[in-house]
Protein backbone atom coordinates (compact mmCIF):
# COMPACT_ATOMS: atom_id res chain seq x y z
CA UNK A 1 0.00 0.00 0.00
CA UNK A 2 1.52 3.35 -1.00
CA UNK A 3 1.34 6.80 0.61
CA UNK A 4 -0.53 8.10 -2.44
CA UNK A 5 -3.33 5.54 -2.06
CA UNK A 6 -3.61 6.45 1.61
CA UNK A 7 -3.58 10.25 1.21
CA UNK A 8 -0.11 10.67 2.64
CA UNK A 9 -0.28 8.29 5.59
CA UNK A 10 0.62 4.65 6.21
CA UNK A 11 -0.29 2.12 8.89
CA UNK A 12 2.43 0.60 11.04
CA UNK A 13 2.96 -3.09 10.43
CA UNK A 14 2.15 -5.55 13.22
CA UNK A 15 5.70 -5.77 14.61
CA UNK A 16 6.18 -1.98 14.50
CA UNK A 17 3.21 -1.25 16.78
CA UNK A 18 5.08 -2.28 19.93
CA UNK A 19 8.08 0.03 19.45
CA UNK A 20 6.68 3.57 20.01
CA UNK A 21 5.15 2.56 23.34
CA UNK A 22 8.42 0.97 24.49
CA UNK A 23 10.92 3.56 23.26
CA UNK A 24 12.74 5.13 26.21
CA UNK A 25 15.98 7.00 26.84
CA UNK A 26 17.35 3.72 28.18
CA UNK A 27 16.32 1.76 25.07
CA UNK A 28 15.69 3.95 22.04
CA UNK A 29 14.78 1.03 19.70
CA UNK A 30 17.41 2.31 17.27
CA UNK A 31 19.95 0.14 15.52
CA UNK A 32 23.06 1.07 13.62
CA UNK A 33 24.37 -0.58 10.46
CA UNK A 34 27.93 0.28 9.46
CA UNK A 35 29.98 -0.21 6.33
CA UNK A 36 33.71 0.27 6.76
CA UNK A 37 35.41 1.17 3.51
CA UNK A 38 39.09 0.88 2.63
CA UNK A 39 39.40 4.68 2.25
CA UNK A 40 38.04 7.77 4.02
CA UNK A 41 34.46 8.77 3.25
CA UNK A 42 33.88 11.87 1.12
CA UNK A 43 30.77 13.54 2.65
CA UNK A 44 30.25 15.73 -0.42
CA UNK A 45 29.57 12.59 -2.48
CA UNK A 46 27.74 10.74 0.28
CA UNK A 47 24.92 13.34 0.26
CA UNK A 48 23.79 12.81 -3.38
CA UNK A 49 24.23 9.06 -2.86
CA UNK A 50 21.74 9.25 0.03
CA UNK A 51 19.26 11.26 -2.04
CA UNK A 52 19.44 8.70 -4.84
CA UNK A 53 18.97 5.86 -2.34
CA UNK A 54 15.85 7.38 -0.81
CA UNK A 55 14.11 7.31 -4.17
CA UNK A 56 13.99 3.53 -3.74
CA UNK A 57 12.80 3.70 -0.09
CA UNK A 58 10.04 6.35 0.07
CA UNK A 59 8.59 4.92 3.30
CA UNK A 60 11.77 5.89 5.13
CA UNK A 61 11.04 9.58 4.53
CA UNK A 62 8.07 9.28 6.88
CA UNK A 63 7.58 10.76 10.33
CA UNK A 64 5.74 9.01 13.15
CA UNK A 65 2.44 10.51 14.31
CA UNK A 66 -0.04 9.72 17.07
CA UNK A 67 -3.59 8.93 15.98
CA UNK A 68 -6.67 8.45 18.13
CA UNK A 69 -6.30 4.66 18.17
CA UNK A 70 -2.87 3.82 16.69
CA UNK A 71 0.40 5.40 15.66
CA UNK A 72 0.85 5.93 11.93
CA UNK A 73 3.45 7.15 9.42
CA UNK A 74 2.96 10.45 7.63
CA UNK A 75 4.73 11.33 4.41
CA UNK A 76 7.30 14.06 4.94
CA UNK A 77 9.39 16.45 2.88
CA UNK A 78 11.99 16.91 5.64
CA UNK A 79 15.50 16.95 4.17
CA UNK A 80 17.79 14.01 4.90
CA UNK A 81 21.24 15.46 5.50
CA UNK A 82 24.46 13.51 5.93
CA UNK A 83 26.27 14.50 9.13
CA UNK A 84 29.64 13.70 10.71
CA UNK A 85 29.40 11.25 13.59
CA UNK A 86 29.52 13.35 16.75
CA UNK A 87 26.98 11.87 19.19
CA UNK A 88 26.98 8.56 21.02
CA UNK A 89 25.47 5.70 18.99
CA UNK A 90 21.77 4.86 18.91
CA UNK A 91 20.48 8.18 20.20
CA UNK A 92 16.68 8.68 20.04
CA UNK A 93 15.28 9.17 16.54
CA UNK A 94 11.63 9.14 17.59
CA UNK A 95 10.99 11.93 20.07
CA UNK A 96 7.40 12.32 21.20
CA UNK A 97 5.90 15.56 19.96
CA UNK A 98 8.69 16.27 17.46
CA UNK A 99 8.60 15.86 13.70
CA UNK A 100 11.79 13.95 12.91
CA UNK A 101 12.93 11.58 10.22
CA UNK A 102 13.34 8.12 11.70
CA UNK A 103 16.78 7.43 10.27
CA UNK A 104 20.15 9.18 10.13
CA UNK A 105 23.25 8.77 7.98
CA UNK A 106 26.59 9.74 9.51
CA UNK A 107 30.23 9.14 8.67
CA UNK A 108 33.49 8.79 10.56
CA UNK A 109 36.81 8.28 8.82
CA UNK A 110 36.27 5.20 6.61
CA UNK A 111 32.87 4.30 8.04
CA UNK A 112 29.36 5.00 6.75
CA UNK A 113 26.69 4.63 9.45
CA UNK A 114 22.96 4.14 8.96
CA UNK A 115 20.91 4.47 12.14
CA UNK A 116 17.24 3.64 11.87
CA UNK A 117 14.23 3.39 14.17
CA UNK A 118 12.91 -0.15 14.43
CA UNK A 119 9.30 0.86 13.70
CA UNK A 120 10.39 1.67 10.13
CA UNK A 121 12.06 -1.62 9.25
CA UNK A 122 14.00 -4.62 10.47
CA UNK A 123 17.60 -5.67 9.91
CA UNK A 124 16.99 -6.96 6.39
CA UNK A 125 15.38 -3.72 5.24
CA UNK A 126 18.12 -1.60 6.80
CA UNK A 127 20.89 -3.69 5.28
CA UNK A 128 19.32 -3.45 1.83
CA UNK A 129 19.21 0.33 2.18
CA UNK A 130 22.82 0.54 3.36
CA UNK A 131 24.06 -1.66 0.53
CA UNK A 132 22.26 0.54 -2.01
CA UNK A 133 23.69 3.67 -0.37
CA UNK A 134 27.22 2.23 -0.56
CA UNK A 135 26.67 1.24 -4.19
CA UNK A 136 25.54 4.76 -5.15
CA UNK A 137 28.40 6.32 -3.18
CA UNK A 138 31.15 4.20 -4.71
CA UNK A 139 29.82 4.86 -8.23
CA UNK A 140 30.22 8.59 -7.53
CA UNK A 141 33.55 8.17 -5.78
CA UNK A 142 35.09 5.96 -8.49
CA UNK A 143 33.27 6.73 -11.76
CA UNK A 144 36.11 5.19 -13.77
CA UNK A 145 35.28 1.78 -12.26
CA UNK A 146 31.52 2.16 -12.75
CA UNK A 147 31.12 3.58 -16.29
CA UNK A 148 27.55 2.26 -16.53
CA UNK A 149 26.40 3.54 -13.15
CA UNK A 150 26.19 1.94 -9.75
CA UNK A 151 26.62 -1.79 -9.22
CA UNK A 152 23.38 -3.72 -8.87
CA UNK A 153 22.81 -5.09 -5.38
CA UNK A 154 20.88 -8.36 -4.90
CA UNK A 155 17.60 -6.60 -4.05
CA UNK A 156 15.45 -5.78 -7.05
CA UNK A 157 11.98 -5.64 -5.52
CA UNK A 158 9.33 -3.45 -7.12
CA UNK A 159 8.02 -0.44 -5.21
CA UNK A 160 4.82 -2.31 -4.37
CA UNK A 161 6.84 -5.23 -3.00
CA UNK A 162 8.97 -2.91 -0.89
CA UNK A 163 5.90 -1.23 0.64
CA UNK A 164 4.16 -4.56 1.27
CA UNK A 165 2.84 -5.31 4.78
CA UNK A 166 3.72 -9.00 4.86
CA UNK A 167 2.24 -9.52 8.32
CA UNK A 168 -1.14 -8.53 6.90
CA UNK A 169 -0.59 -10.66 3.80
CA UNK A 170 0.21 -13.86 5.69
CA UNK A 171 -2.27 -13.56 8.55
CA UNK A 172 -4.36 -16.73 8.30
CA UNK A 173 -7.00 -15.94 10.92
CA UNK A 174 -6.64 -19.40 12.47
CA UNK A 175 -6.77 -19.71 16.24
CA UNK A 176 -3.97 -21.52 18.02
CA UNK A 177 -3.49 -22.67 21.62
CA UNK A 178 -1.47 -20.21 23.68
CA UNK A 179 2.14 -21.16 24.24
CA UNK A 180 3.26 -20.28 27.76
CA UNK A 181 6.97 -19.63 28.25
CA UNK A 182 8.73 -19.60 31.64
CA UNK A 183 10.48 -16.51 32.88
CA UNK A 184 14.24 -16.40 32.38
CA UNK A 185 16.93 -15.36 34.83
CA UNK A 186 17.90 -11.70 34.52
CA UNK A 187 21.28 -9.99 34.58
CA UNK A 188 21.77 -7.35 37.25
CA UNK A 189 24.58 -4.95 37.97
CA UNK A 190 25.71 -1.34 37.84
CA UNK A 191 24.63 0.49 34.71
CA UNK A 192 26.52 3.07 32.72
CA UNK A 193 25.70 6.70 33.43
CA UNK A 194 23.33 8.79 31.32
CA UNK A 195 21.61 5.75 29.77
CA UNK A 196 24.67 5.01 27.65
CA UNK A 197 25.48 1.71 26.03
CA UNK A 198 28.92 0.17 25.68
CA UNK A 199 29.84 -1.17 22.23
CA UNK A 200 32.44 -3.92 21.97
CA UNK A 201 33.33 -5.41 18.59
CA UNK A 202 35.44 -8.34 17.52
CA UNK A 203 36.19 -9.50 13.97
CA UNK A 204 36.55 -13.25 13.39
CA UNK A 205 37.09 -15.58 10.46
CA UNK A 206 33.90 -17.10 9.05
CA UNK A 207 35.87 -20.13 7.88
CA UNK A 208 37.34 -20.76 11.34
CA UNK A 209 33.96 -20.42 13.04
CA UNK A 210 32.27 -22.75 10.54
CA UNK A 211 34.99 -25.33 11.16
CA UNK A 212 34.30 -25.13 14.90
CA UNK A 213 30.52 -25.31 14.39
CA UNK A 214 30.89 -28.35 12.13
CA UNK A 215 32.84 -30.12 14.87
CA UNK A 216 29.60 -30.01 16.86
CA UNK A 217 27.43 -30.77 13.80
CA UNK A 218 25.49 -27.52 14.11
CA UNK A 219 24.98 -24.21 12.34
CA UNK A 220 27.06 -21.11 12.99
CA UNK A 221 24.12 -19.41 14.72
CA UNK A 222 23.54 -22.31 17.11
CA UNK A 223 27.26 -22.57 17.87
CA UNK A 224 27.66 -18.88 18.72
CA UNK A 225 24.38 -18.83 20.67
CA UNK A 226 25.72 -21.68 22.80
CA UNK A 227 29.01 -19.84 23.37
CA UNK A 228 27.04 -16.72 24.35
CA UNK A 229 24.84 -18.61 26.82
CA UNK A 230 27.88 -20.30 28.38
CA UNK A 231 29.70 -16.95 28.65
CA UNK A 232 26.61 -15.42 30.27
CA UNK A 233 26.07 -18.27 32.75
CA UNK A 234 29.54 -17.75 34.24
CA UNK A 235 28.45 -14.29 35.44
CA UNK A 236 25.10 -15.25 36.98
CA UNK A 237 24.92 -16.14 40.70
CA UNK A 238 24.08 -19.78 41.39
CA UNK A 239 20.80 -18.97 43.11
CA UNK A 240 19.61 -17.06 40.02
CA UNK A 241 20.21 -20.13 37.84
CA UNK A 242 17.00 -21.62 39.18
CA UNK A 243 15.59 -20.04 36.04
CA UNK A 244 16.98 -20.88 32.60
CA UNK A 245 19.44 -18.65 30.76
CA UNK A 246 17.53 -17.71 27.60
CA UNK A 247 18.56 -15.96 24.40
CA UNK A 248 16.05 -14.03 22.31
CA UNK A 249 16.71 -14.70 18.61
CA UNK A 250 15.09 -12.59 15.86
CA UNK A 251 14.07 -14.61 12.78
CA UNK A 252 13.89 -13.22 9.25
CA UNK A 253 10.43 -14.42 8.15
CA UNK A 254 11.34 -13.83 4.51
CA UNK A 255 13.21 -17.13 4.69
CA UNK A 256 9.92 -18.94 5.38
CA UNK A 257 7.30 -16.77 3.63
CA UNK A 258 7.89 -15.17 0.25
CA UNK A 259 8.36 -11.45 0.76
CA UNK A 260 10.60 -8.64 -0.45
CA UNK A 261 9.14 -6.06 1.90
CA UNK A 262 11.38 -3.20 3.03
CA UNK A 263 9.27 -2.98 6.19
CA UNK A 264 9.41 -5.14 9.31
CA UNK A 265 8.90 -8.82 8.67
CA UNK A 266 10.54 -10.74 11.48
CA UNK A 267 9.62 -12.99 14.35
CA UNK A 268 11.36 -13.81 17.62
CA UNK A 269 12.06 -17.15 19.23
CA UNK A 270 13.44 -17.80 22.71
CA UNK A 271 15.98 -20.59 23.17
CA UNK A 272 17.62 -21.40 26.48
CA UNK A 273 19.42 -23.81 28.73
CA UNK A 274 18.98 -25.03 32.31
CA UNK A 275 22.46 -24.64 33.79
CA UNK A 276 21.32 -25.65 37.26
CA UNK A 277 20.41 -29.19 36.26
CA UNK A 278 22.34 -29.66 33.00
CA UNK A 279 26.02 -29.95 32.19
CA UNK A 280 27.76 -26.65 31.57
CA UNK A 281 29.86 -28.16 28.78
CA UNK A 282 29.49 -26.57 25.37
CA UNK A 283 28.52 -29.85 23.69
CA UNK A 284 25.55 -30.27 26.04
CA UNK A 285 24.40 -26.69 25.51
CA UNK A 286 24.61 -27.12 21.73
CA UNK A 287 22.64 -30.38 21.81
CA UNK A 288 19.84 -28.66 23.74
CA UNK A 289 19.82 -25.64 21.45
CA UNK A 290 19.68 -27.81 18.33
CA UNK A 291 16.44 -29.31 19.62
CA UNK A 292 15.05 -25.84 20.45
CA UNK A 293 15.89 -24.40 17.04
CA UNK A 294 14.49 -27.44 15.23
CA UNK A 295 11.22 -27.17 17.17
CA UNK A 296 10.78 -23.40 16.82
CA UNK A 297 12.05 -22.75 13.29
CA UNK A 298 9.25 -24.28 11.25
CA UNK A 299 6.79 -22.46 9.04
CA UNK A 300 3.89 -23.83 11.10
CA UNK A 301 5.35 -22.61 14.40
CA UNK A 302 6.25 -19.18 13.03
CA UNK A 303 2.79 -18.84 11.48
CA UNK A 304 1.23 -19.58 14.86
CA UNK A 305 3.18 -16.71 16.41
CA UNK A 306 2.20 -14.34 13.58
CA UNK A 307 -1.46 -15.30 13.89
CA UNK A 308 -1.43 -14.76 17.66
CA UNK A 309 -0.11 -11.21 17.35
CA UNK A 310 -2.30 -10.51 14.33
CA UNK A 311 -5.40 -11.59 16.21
CA UNK A 312 -4.68 -9.09 19.00
CA UNK A 313 -4.35 -6.26 16.49
CA UNK A 314 -7.67 -7.22 14.86
CA UNK A 315 -9.60 -7.67 18.11
CA UNK A 316 -12.63 -5.30 17.83
CA UNK A 317 -12.39 -4.24 21.46
CA UNK A 318 -8.65 -3.46 21.25
CA UNK A 319 -9.21 -1.49 18.05
CA UNK A 320 -11.60 0.86 19.87
CA UNK A 321 -9.34 1.48 22.86
CA UNK A 322 -7.78 4.99 22.61
CA UNK A 323 -4.04 5.14 22.06
CA UNK A 324 -3.59 6.94 25.39
CA UNK A 325 -4.78 3.72 27.08
CA UNK A 326 -3.05 1.36 24.65
CA UNK A 327 0.36 2.92 25.34
CA UNK A 328 0.74 1.76 28.97
CA UNK A 329 -0.67 -1.68 28.10
CA UNK A 330 1.79 -2.10 25.22
CA UNK A 331 4.61 -0.92 27.48
CA UNK A 332 3.64 -3.53 30.06
CA UNK A 333 3.48 -6.18 27.33
CA UNK A 334 6.99 -5.21 26.25
CA UNK A 335 8.25 -5.52 29.82
CA UNK A 336 6.58 -8.92 30.26
CA UNK A 337 8.13 -10.13 27.01
CA UNK A 338 11.55 -9.04 28.27
CA UNK A 339 11.17 -11.27 31.32
CA UNK A 340 11.22 -14.31 29.03
CA UNK A 341 14.85 -13.82 27.98
CA UNK A 342 18.21 -13.08 29.56
CA UNK A 343 20.21 -11.88 26.55
CA UNK A 344 19.68 -11.43 22.81
CA UNK A 345 21.60 -12.58 19.76
CA UNK A 346 20.85 -11.52 16.19
CA UNK A 347 22.55 -12.97 13.13
CA UNK A 348 21.92 -10.56 10.26
CA UNK A 349 23.68 -13.01 7.96
CA UNK A 350 26.07 -12.69 5.07
CA UNK A 351 26.30 -9.52 3.02
CA UNK A 352 26.68 -10.53 -0.63
CA UNK A 353 28.32 -7.66 -2.47
CA UNK A 354 28.76 -7.44 -6.24
CA UNK A 355 32.39 -8.21 -7.21
CA UNK A 356 32.97 -4.61 -8.34
CA UNK A 357 32.25 -3.29 -4.83
CA UNK A 358 34.32 -5.79 -2.87
CA UNK A 359 37.75 -4.11 -3.29
CA UNK A 360 36.42 -0.97 -1.59
CA UNK A 361 34.70 -2.61 1.42
CA UNK A 362 36.48 -3.97 4.48
CA UNK A 363 33.53 -5.12 6.58
CA UNK A 364 29.94 -4.58 7.70
CA UNK A 365 28.70 -4.50 11.28
CA UNK A 366 25.48 -3.89 13.18
CA UNK A 367 24.50 -3.18 16.76
CA UNK A 368 21.41 -2.03 18.61
CA UNK A 369 20.24 -0.07 21.62
CA UNK A 370 19.38 -2.45 24.43
CA UNK A 371 18.47 -2.86 28.08
CA UNK A 372 20.20 -6.24 28.15
CA UNK A 373 23.46 -7.63 26.82
CA UNK A 374 23.02 -8.22 23.10
CA UNK A 375 25.32 -9.39 20.32
CA UNK A 376 24.71 -8.87 16.62
CA UNK A 377 26.52 -10.93 13.98
CA UNK A 378 27.19 -9.82 10.43
CA UNK A 379 29.62 -11.20 7.85
CA UNK A 380 31.10 -9.98 4.59
CA UNK A 381 33.56 -12.23 2.81
CA UNK A 382 35.52 -14.10 5.49
CA UNK A 383 35.12 -11.32 8.09
CA UNK A 384 32.40 -11.85 10.71
CA UNK A 385 31.84 -8.95 13.07
CA UNK A 386 30.41 -9.74 16.51
CA UNK A 387 29.13 -6.46 17.98
CA UNK A 388 28.10 -6.40 21.64
CA UNK A 389 26.00 -3.67 23.18
CA UNK A 390 25.37 -3.50 26.89
CA UNK A 391 24.05 -0.93 29.39
CA UNK A 392 26.13 -2.51 32.19
CA UNK A 393 29.47 -1.32 33.56
CA UNK A 394 30.79 -4.89 33.65
CA UNK A 395 32.26 -6.35 30.47
CA UNK A 396 32.76 -9.88 31.80
CA UNK A 397 30.23 -11.54 29.49
CA UNK A 398 31.81 -10.06 26.38
CA UNK A 399 35.28 -11.02 27.62
CA UNK A 400 34.13 -14.58 28.36
CA UNK A 401 32.63 -14.88 24.85
CA UNK A 402 35.82 -13.96 23.04
CA UNK A 403 38.02 -15.97 25.42
CA UNK A 404 35.98 -19.11 24.82
CA UNK A 405 36.48 -18.71 21.07
CA UNK A 406 40.21 -17.98 21.29
CA UNK A 407 40.54 -20.94 23.63
CA UNK A 408 39.15 -23.08 20.79
CA UNK A 409 41.70 -21.69 18.35
CA UNK A 410 39.72 -18.88 16.68
CA UNK A 411 41.57 -15.68 15.86
CA UNK A 412 39.85 -12.50 17.09
CA UNK A 413 40.65 -8.90 16.22
CA UNK A 414 39.19 -6.66 18.92
CA UNK A 415 38.43 -2.97 18.62
CA UNK A 416 41.25 -0.71 19.72
CA UNK A 417 39.68 0.15 23.11
CA UNK A 418 39.52 -3.48 24.30
CA UNK A 419 42.48 -4.93 26.26
CA UNK A 420 44.43 -7.74 24.60
CA UNK A 421 44.19 -9.73 27.85
CA UNK A 422 40.63 -10.57 26.81
CA UNK A 423 42.06 -13.00 24.28
CA UNK A 424 43.71 -15.19 26.91
CA UNK A 425 42.02 -18.62 27.06
CA UNK A 426 39.46 -19.16 29.84
CA UNK A 427 40.20 -21.25 32.89
CA UNK A 428 39.32 -24.95 32.37
CA UNK A 429 36.99 -24.71 35.38
CA UNK A 430 35.20 -21.56 34.34
CA UNK A 431 35.76 -17.84 34.08
CA UNK A 432 38.76 -16.04 35.44
CA UNK A 433 37.61 -13.34 37.80
CA UNK A 434 40.85 -11.37 37.60
CA UNK A 435 42.30 -10.10 34.36
CA UNK A 436 46.11 -10.36 34.35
Amino acid sequence: MSFKKNNGWQRLDNAAKIFPSNSTKRDTKVFRFCCELTEPVDPVLLQPALEATLESFPLYRAVLKRGLFWYYFEQSDLPATVQPELAAPCQPLYIKGQKNLLFAVTYYRCRINLEIYHALTDGTGAMNMLQLLVSHYLALRHPEDFPHGRAAIPYDASMAQRMDDSFYKYYSGRRHPRQKEPNACQISGSRLAENRIRVTEGVLSVRQLLDLAHQYDCTLTIFLTAVFLQATSWEIPQKALKKPVVASVPVNLRQYFHSQSARNFFGVINVGYDFLHGSDQLAAIIASLKADFARELTREKLEQRMDSFGALERNPFIKLVPLSLKDPVLHLAGWASGQKNTVAISNVGKVKLPPTLQPYVRLFSVFVSTEKVQVCLCSCGDALTASFTSPFASTEIEKNFFRILTGMGAAVQLDCSTPESWLLPPSPTGPEKEVP
